[in-house]
């Protein structure tokens, strides 16, 4: 009976998808690039639809042909549900809060009633229903999947090469050491590898908090969820690969073994189950975090977005396609969060910037003929636009609540370079932009919430649905 149910599911999802009434939205970004607020905001912008005029340029809404967004049960049972309601409770919180970082996958399904614009089907059915998929899941689980594509001695000297140059070189002296002071051909015992696992773990969690490092293999080290203590994340890369690798009783070979499982059943099974079926992609990166950090900051963060798009299936996806499950992702927006920490006038240059990080992404994107855009956006406008005087000149500034303070100010947070500076460039506190609370909302059920252009977001990734 469930694989009759299974079956009846499968079938229905394949038809939805192929008459343009299912999109599977891909929400990709690293640890912190705000995801989980994005979302919030979307889920929020879109159940509130009818409420206001707060999605101008989302045309369904400016046009007056939404009927109403609903979440609806989602399709897989399996998942935690996203939980949107606990997000805006602490957005609405006094003092507001920002909601809880993603800590394990979950879902929600919203079911889009509209009014349909094509003559021929108005006739049949002139309300129509678009189902719209997205899949939360941490920044760092993303990560894995480079992975896939290398073996346990690639994976090694890919740290080892990394951890040549600073800040690496010094953050990982310690683990080195370790590693330094044991034989890898020798017999393996849990202790050893239990110390090498944890000594590196703390490498990585060095390389997060004091760098804001991106790059940092394997994922669920930092983010572990209910693996926490498993001996499935107690291996580590090794700098020296023994001249005898057939001893299946050594400490290598038990590394490479647990590396190989964690691959095929974490890995594998969660891009699977998730990554291989989306129709449509918004890429979050926080631009302001990498100016603040410094060049090496900027560089981990570029390479560790470029490296994960690649494990993503880009392209135009037909009918037959979809029929027949060969699905592609066919538009991709790539999107800097945190537009409202900048001045107005500074936005084009943020979307430059952006554009120029992730030109190796754009570029493979648009030679598979998928559609791009880049946008400045906030998914929850923390700030307001101000003015002051400076030696007779007027200058633009942003008023808001800083996180680390109890007042609001106001300020002129500086500009953003439209190309990437060069690494000589990148001197010390050229770039300080500030961090701020989410406002007080008053009625956040009367309407949309405070945004930057995530009506043009909605609009570019599934306007053309409608």
């Amino acid at each position: 009976m469930a694989a009759k149910w299974t079956s009846r599911k499968h079938l229905s999802e394949k038809i939805n998808r192929s008459f343009d009434r299912q999109v599977k939205l891909a929400v990709t970004g690293l640890s912190r690039s705000g995801k989980t607020v994005f979302i919030t905001s979307l889920v929020h912008q879109l159940l509130h639809g009818l409420k206001g005029t707060h999605l101008p340029f989302f045309q369904i809404v400016s046009t007056g042909r939404l009927r109403g967004t609903k979440a609806i049960p989602q399709p897989d049972m399996h998942i935690p549900s996203f939980r949107y309601d606990l997000a805006v409770e602490q957005l609405c919180s006094d003092p507001p809060v920002w909601p809880d970082r993603t800590n394990g996958i979950s879902e929600i399904r919203l079911a889009i009633r509209y009014l349909n614009n094509n003559p021929l089907l108005k006739a049949v059915n002139p309300i129509s229903t678009l189902y719209v998929d997205i899949i939360d899941y941490p920044g760092e689980w993303l990560l894995d999947l480079p992975l896939l594509e290398l073996s346990y001695e690639q994976w090694s000297a890919q740290i080892a090469t990394a951890c040549e140059k600073e800040p690496r070189l010094s953050l990982s002296e310690e683990w080195r050491a370790f590693l330094d002071s044991i034989d890898p051909a020798s017999e393996a015992d849990e202790v050893t590898m239990r110390q090498a696992a944890a000594l590196f773990t703390d490498f990585l969690y060095q390389c997060k908090n004091k760098y804001n490092l991106s790059l940092l293999q394997p994922g669920r080290f930092t983010m572990p969820g209910d693996l926490k203590g498993a001996p499935l994340l107690e291996f580590c890369p090794l700098l020296k690969i023994p001249e005898n690798t057939e001893n299946k009783n050594s400490l290598f070979a038990e590394m490479k073994k647990r590396y190989e499982y964690y691959k095929k059943h974490l890995v594998k099974k969660f891009y699977q189950e998730h990554f291989s079926s989306f129709d449509r992609q918004i890429i979050l990166a926080d631009v302001l975090t990498a100016l603040n950090m410094g060049y090496p900051t900027f560089v981990d963060m570029r390479d560790a977005i470029n490296m994960v798009l690649k494990s993503f299936h880009y392209g135009k996806t037909g009918l037959i396609n979809k029929l027949f499950g060969n699905l592609k992702i066919d538009k991709i927006l790539f999107a800097a969060t945190k537009a409202d920490h900048v001045t107005p006038d500074q936005l084009p240059h943020l979307e430059s910037f952006l554009r120029h990080m992730l030109a190796k992404s754009h570029h493979n994107a648009t030679f598979e003929g998928v559609r791009t855009e880049t946008l400045a956006l906030a998914s929850v406008k923390c700030t307001q636009a101000a003015y002051t005087t400076f030696k007779g000149n007027k200058i633009s500034c942003i008023k808001g609540m800083p996180v680390e303070g109890d007042k609001p100010i106001a300020l002129f947070p500086g500009e953003i370079p439209a190309e990437v500076p060069m690494p000589e460039e990148w001197v010390d506190e050229r770039f300080n932009f500030v961090e701020f609370k989410p406002p007080r909302l008053a009625n956040i059920h009367g309407g949309g919430l405070p945004h930057i252009r995530l009506d043009r977001a909605l609009e570019f990734l599934i306007g053309d649905k409608f």
